[in-house]
């Protein structure tokens, strides 16, 4: 049985005193022999940890008797070893940068579909209302390269900063179908999600809890591959499994 609990977890709320916050947390993680990476910003938090079961999930308990962490929800997979080598605690402009201020998911979240939900409109092919239904990969080129939904569509992009230019250009062609967005965890589709509706793609959803709440939930279908995650396990399975080591090898080997 694995015995390393990993945690994903964001919540966009505003934040201050961050220095402060930062030492106080990072006493709690190591107190607790946690290890990871969590990014603290004026517009929210960010981590991926991993750890023992109750000395993870006593963090998270402590961390949500600040009213501002209250709504935050993590998202569990399991691992035979720890992934991460150190404890980090990182002060950034923004959880994940995309260059546009006026986009601000704490006010406002984009409409979202969970994951149960998508797989009914990717069965049939069409949402409720019998429009075409159209995966957008946000992800960077290197991530889609590990595995994304069927026939999603990606733009090659190499950060997330390129990807309000990439679906602007093709929003004419786009216009007639129901667009879903999606990510790993659902970070970088809070505020995509906003970005596709601020420019009038109105028909547009962002995935509850990204890829790897559709793992969760649902599994496999409809998704072909792998998905990368930023520690050392490199990727997981829909089964929420570790890459097996020669596939990752393999992988390596081919791209150079």
């Amino acid at each position: 049985m694995k015995s390393i609990l990993n945690i994903a977890a964001y919540l966009f709320v505003s934040l201050d005193g961050l220095p402060e916050l930062r030492a106080k947390m990072l006493d709690q993680c190591q107190n607790r022999e946690l290890k990871g990476t969590i990014l603290l910003t004026g517009e929210g938090i960010n981590m991926f940890l991993a750890g023992k079961a109750d000395a993870l999930r006593g963090f998270l308990d402590w961390l949500q008797t600040d009213p501002r962490f209250a709504l935050l929800q993590a998202k569990e997979s399991w691992s035979d070893e720890q992934p991460f080598k150190k404890m980090l605690i990182k002060l950034k402009n923004e959880i994940i940068r995309m260059n546009h201020p006026a986009i601000q998911p704490e006010k406002g979240r984009a409409n979202f579909i969970s994951p149960k939900k998508l797989q009914e409109w990717l069965d049939r092919g069409t949402d409720d209302l019998g429009r075409p239904v159209v995966m957008v990969d946000t992800r960077n080129a290197f991530e889609v390269d590990y595995g994304t939904f069927e026939n999603a569509l990606h733009f090659n992009i190499e950060k997330f900063t390129e990807f309000p230019a990439a679906i602007s250009a093709h929003k004419e062609e786009l216009a007639d179908k129901t667009l879903v967005s999606f990510c790993t965890g659902g970070i970088r589709c809070e505020k995509s999600g906003l970005y596709m509706r601020e420019i009038g793609m109105e028909h547009s959803y962002q995935l509850e809890g990204g890829i790897l709440k559709y793992f969760e939930e649902v599994g496999s279908a409809h998704y072909q591959g792998s998905c990368f995650v930023f520690d050392e396990r490199e990727a997981l399975e829909p089964n929420l499994d570790s890459i097996p080591v020669e596939r990752s090898i393999r992988k390596k080997l081919k791209t150079g």
